[in-house]
């Protein structure tokens, strides 16, 4: 007998969380404010439940409680433009800080995250997505290594702050032995994750 599973992320003020998926295209196909808030909102079969938000501390986020579900897709690219393009038209600009966001995508990239009012992240995962070697791949060796490791943390994790770590660790321990195209990999990764973070 198949089974499936549901995600039910934190619905927040209902109303603003239900608004967010409406103009990423999903479609409201439940709404319940009694006894207690619960809706659903569907896309491409893909459905998604919004429950009661648990009382947290003063400016605590389902974001900080690492709440979410992964959405496969089978074309993860298309996704990303069109949730890019309804964001811009609704806010006049891609928000990719703060609440809500949407991460970067960039060619050769098979996930994105979404982060709604709320701070529910939803992963959007390309199907058949190869697996990641973390750590870099081991057909790799010294900063070329280091590079994809760093690729991995950014572009997978969406964790800038420990690619920049691990991009600066990897140059002071191979600066010497790395060829001139590892180092200018290296270097444009770093501007990169600079650019985006406004510095």
């Amino acid at each position: 007998m198949a089974a499936r599973s549901i995600p039910v992320l934190w619905a927040g003020d209902l109303a603003e969380t239900l608004d967010f998926y409406k103009v990423l295209g999903y479609v409201v196909t439940y709404e319940m404010h009694r006894p207690y808030p619960y809706a659903v909102v569907a896309r491409n079969g893909c459905e998604i439940h919004f429950g009661p938000t648990p009382k947290l501390e003063e400016g605590w986020s389902a974001e900080d409680a690492h709440v979410g579900c992964l959405v496969i897709v089978d074309d993860v690219a298309a996704w990303h433009g069109e949730f890019k393009t309804a964001l811009k038209a609704r806010y006049g600009k891609v928000p990719a800080k703060g609440l809500p966001r949407i991460t970067r995508f960039r060619p050769g990239q098979t996930r994105f995250t979404v982060v709604d009012p709320v701070g529910n992240g939803v992963i959007y995962i390309q199907n058949e997505e190869p697996d990641l070697e973390y750590g870099g791949s081991q057909a790799l060796q010294g900063l070329s290594k280091v590079i994809d490791n760093a690729r991995i943390l950014k572009d997978f994790k969406n964790d800038d702050a420990a690619a920049k770590r691990v991009i600066e660790t990897g140059l002071r321990r191979f600066r010497d032995t790395a060829a001139a195209e590892e180092l200018a990999r290296a270097a444009a990764m770093l501007a990169e994750i600079d650019s985006a973070a406004g510095e």
